[in-house]
C-alpha cells in the first residue's frame, strides 16, 4: 500500500471560530430563557414586587442575546464575503454539477453507509462536504427565520 502525504491546511479563521461559539451560546441562554418567558414558574414571595424583579432580568437576557445573536449573523454573513475560499459564501452553494453528484456519493457512501467504489482518498476534500453546506445553507435561512419573527414578537 502506498504511504500518503497529508498536510495540514488553515481552513476555519478566528472570525468563523468567534462567530461559531457566539451562535452556539446564544442560541443555549435564548432557549433557555425563552422557554421561562413561555412558561414561567410561579414564584411564591411575601415581598413587595417591585422588591423582585428576576423575570425582567430574564427578558433583558434573551433580549440582549438575541441582538448579540442578529449581531454575529450579520458579520458572519459579511465574512461569507471577505473570508476565505472555505468561507465564503459559494463554499455553501451545493447546486452545481460538481455539487449534485458530490451529494449523491456523500449521501450513498457516508449517510446510507454504500460501499465506495471510487478511491475515497482521491476525492478528499477540505472544509465542509456539500452536505453539510447544504444543511448550513438551512441553519443560515432558519436563522433569518428566527431573527424576523422573534423581534417582530
Amino acid at each position: 500500500m502506498k504511504p500518503y502525504s497529508f498536510k495540514r491546511a488553515y481552513i476555519w479563521e478566528l472570525p468563523v471560530r468567534i462567530f461559531h461559539w457566539a451562535n452556539a451560546l446564544s442560541l443555549v441562554v435564548l432557549a433557555v430563557t425563552g422557554f421561562i418567558i413561555a412558561n414561567p414558574p410561579a414564584i411564591l414571595s411575601g415581598q413587595d414586587p417591585t422588591q423582585i424583579y428576576w423575570f425582567g432580568w430574564v427578558r433583558f437576557i434573551h433580549f440582549m442575546t438575541a441582538y448579540i445573536f442578529t449581531v454575529s449573523i450579520m458579520l458572519r454573513f459579511y465574512w461569507a464575503f471577505m473570508g476565505n475560499q472555505f468561507a465564503h459564501w459559494r463554499a455553501y452553494w451545493p447546486f452545481t454539477k460538481k455539487g449534485i453528484h458530490n451529494f449523491k456519493h456523500v449521501m450513498k457512501v457516508d449517510v446510507f453507509l454504500g460501499d465506495d467504489e471510487e478511491n475515497k482518498l482521491s476525492n478528499i476534500s477540505v472544509g465542509h462536504n456539500v452536505v453539510a453546506a447544504a444543511a448550513y445553507m438551512m441553519f443560515f435561512l432558519l436563522f433569518m427565520v428566527m431573527i424576523f419573527t422573534g423581534f417582530g414578537m
